[in-house]
């Protein structure tokens, strides 16, 4: 997919496309830079949102190839205190209602650093980690003994390992179907590796959120589909797999959590009938809603703008950023704050600290920083984990320091 002219909805194939929203050309958002990069000219792609009318799954028109997004990755899940709790919380559900044991399979696609996996693991539930990252799956192998795959799962992966007889008798996909550009590849594949009574739970951001809080940070060029579950359930249904139960979860902004099965062993309940038919009445297929959703972005745009250039003009305020985040970069790129406003973004992981942000080319430092030079005010780029990151800086807030939550309207805290 490069320019609406040649597209093909990722799902149905289909040729029509309403556009939604452009953010025009932007850096890769996890592309953060080393000091001996920021002379080098960035790689830009462009970064425009559509909608398939006719299946109704919105998505993005350029598809960056997936070896230079995720070979080498900077996100690792287990930094977040949320994701782990959310992880553990979601394996001890699983484990009680499905009764595993030393003869089961739990697998993971994109594992990450094996943050979900290793709770199966303890339980004593032999595990499978399928991540791309080298660097990542090597740290889930090293550290947490998560047996993990450094491939791309697809459906030549799945046929080769349900041939050696490993097939998951759970099986999770968190936050990697939007990721996935052969989406009817990656969806045959789970019906191939899952054992015949089998599940897959799978999560994803859901459209409905992103468009009612105006999460338009979340659209970056690794997020290349946004789903809703009208979208999903004709994609899961061409492979023969059944949506068993679905409900709405509040991590990454709101996310739906579905529960798979092969459509000749399981049937949907009424959680499915039902948010099918909230959708419908929401206009998940109504162009309005998407262009409101668009003047809604614009307006926070100009409202954020001002808002800081009025601390920096009469206040003379220093501010900073929190959370060097993917949906960062769409935010910092796309509204053009750059150095002129911000003093630094800080963030928990080593493995981010001492680089750039792509594109506006503000450095990443240590959280400690934050107290040693306390701006007035931090800029949440992660507002996604405003609780715990709040939490976390509690001595800055009761130094007067306060957050700036951009999203889903202007707030300061």
């Amino acid at each position: 997919m490069s320019s609406q002219s040649s597209l093909r909805c990722r799902s149905c194939q289909a040729d029509k496309f309403v556009s939604i929203l452009d953010l025009g050309q932007t850096p890769l958002a996890n592309s953060l830079l080393t000091r001996e990069q920021l002379n080098e000219p960035e790689n830009i792609y462009p970064l425009e949102l559509v909608l398939c009318p006719a299946c109704t799954l919105v998505q993005i028109t350029e598809t960056v190839p997936p070896e230079i997004l995720f070979r080498d990755y900077v996100y690792f899940s287990s930094f977040s205190d949320t994701m782990l709790e959310h992880a553990e919380n979601l394996v001890t559900t699983v484990l009680q209602e499905r009764q595993l044991g030393p003869q089961s399979l739990a697998m993971e696609v994109a594992s990450n650093d094996g943050y979900l996996l290793q709770f199966y693991k303890r339980a004593g539930v032999p595990v499978l980690g399928i991540e791309p990252a080298i660097n990542v799956a090597r740290i889930a192998e090293e550290q947490r003994g998560v047996r993990s795959l450094p491939e791309f799962f697809n459906e030549e992966l799945a046929l080769t390992l349900a041939a050696r007889g490993e097939r998951a008798d759970v099986l999770h996909a968190n936050n990697v179907l939007a990721h996935v550009a052969d989406l009817n590849g990656f969806v045959s594949g789970i019906r191939h590796v899952l054992s015949d009574n089998g599940i897959a739970i799978i999560e994803v951001p859901y459209i409905v959120d992103l468009v009612e809080r105006c999460e338009f940070d979340t659209i970056y060029h690794e997020h290349l589909c946004y789903f809703s579950l009208t979208a999903l359930a004709a994609l899961f249904r061409r492979h023969q797999l059944a949506i068993v139960s679905v409900e709405r979860v509040a991590i990454h902004g709101g996310s739906l959590r579905l529960r798979l099965a092969r459509a000749e062993a399981a049937a949907p309940d009424s959680t499915v009938a039902a948010l099918l038919e909230q959708e419908l009445s929401w206009g998940v297929g109504d162009r309005t809603v998407y262009s409101q959703f668009a003047a809604r972005v614009e307006q926070l745009k100009q409202e954020l703008i001002a808002l800081l250039k009025q601390f920096k003009t009469s206040g003379g305020a220093r501010i900073a950023a929190y959370g060097a985040a993917a949906k960062g970069s769409t935010l910092l790129n796309y509204f053009k704050i750059g150095r002129e406003t911000l003093d630094f973004v800080a963030d928990r992981s080593t493995h981010k600290q001492g680089r750039y942000m792509p594109g506006v080319h503000i450095p990443i430092l240590e959280p400690n920083r934050i107290l040693e030079d306390m701006p007035a005010y931090l800029l949440l780029l992660t507002w996604n984990f405003a609780a715990e990151i709040l939490e976390q800086q509690a001595e800055y807030r009761r130094r007067g320091g306060r957050f700036i939550i951009p999203v889903p309207e202007v707030r300061v805290m």
